[in-house]
């Protein structure tokens, strides 16, 4: 009889370690626009991908229809309504266009429906934004769209080269959020290969300013991911759940 409850004892350890590795890589909201600069009126469409995923991994997973999708500009939100949904195999995600007509900087964000993640009994919902410069207009990259989480760019969010080291401030209802872990993560989409599960999603803590750092060693688009235990919760099958609030900013980075 003890052999047998050790056995099943070891069997189930396995398995919820197992579960542990799998289930232990970071979410990401991804907010991928075609170009992060646009210099050519010829080629102003903006063509924007949402997805939920493990980027590194390159890990699709299932996207709700997102609750705000907009762009600001000018000092004002507009919203994209011209959402469309789009399968990667069984797993959907969305797509919009957005023509850029005038020079400006346009954040472009994203405030998802909230995932349900039942290995964390938690709630995701990352709030997420890109930005992008139109015709060299070159300032105002710097100003917070006003999201209850975002990341303010300290350095100009584009235009960066591998190497480049990348800072921002954490905002948490407009204010810096000191002490607040930021992961990190490249979209893999080349096949890159960690040498562990411990290289997959990058770590750096914002210090009593909210305030962080860190150098993009490889081309391609990462994304920063803030997170931040939110004052509200959610309530599922008679249960009040918690929020990962995610602040979210991707910015891509291009070889000399």
């Amino acid at each position: 009889m003890a052999k047998k409850f050790k056995s099943g004892l070891i069997l189930k350890t396995i398995a919820a370690l197992t579960f542990f590795v799998v289930g232990a890589n970071a979410h990401f909201q991804m907010l991928i626009p075609s170009n992060s600069v646009i210099e050519d009126g010829a080629n102003n469409k903006e063509i924007l991908t949402y997805k939920f995923a493990h980027p590194f991994e390159n890990h699709l997973m299932n996207m709700d229809k997102p609750n705000e999708v907009g762009v600001f500009v000018d000092g004002k939100k507009e919203l994209i309504s011209d959402l469309s949904a789009k399968k990667d195999g069984e797993f959907s995600y969305y797509q919009a266009t957005y023509q850029i007509q005038k020079p400006g900087i346009y954040q472009f964000y994203i405030d998802p429906k909230p995932y349900f993640e039942p290995a964390e009994d938690v709630f995701i919902r990352h709030i997420t934004k890109t930005i992008v410069d139109a015709y060299g207009v070159g300032e105002g990259w710097e100003k917070p769209v006003g999201l209850k989480a975002e990341i303010a760019a300290l350095t100009r969010p584009y235009g960066l080269y591998a190497g480049n080291i990348f800072s921002g401030v954490v905002l948490y209802k407009g204010k810096p959020s000191p002490n607040t872990i930021v992961e990190v993560e490249l979209y893999n989409t080349t096949g890159l290969k960690a040498p562990s599960e411990a290289y997959v999603t990058q770590q750096v803590m914002t210090n009593k300013n909210g305030e962080f750092s860190f150098a993009m060693p490889k081309a391609g688009w990462w994304g920063f991911a803030a997170l931040i235990e939110d004052d509200e919760t959610i309530q599922k099958d008679g249960k009040n759940y918690p929020i990962e609030l995610g602040a979210v900013l991707w910015v891509e980075v291009k070889n000399y």
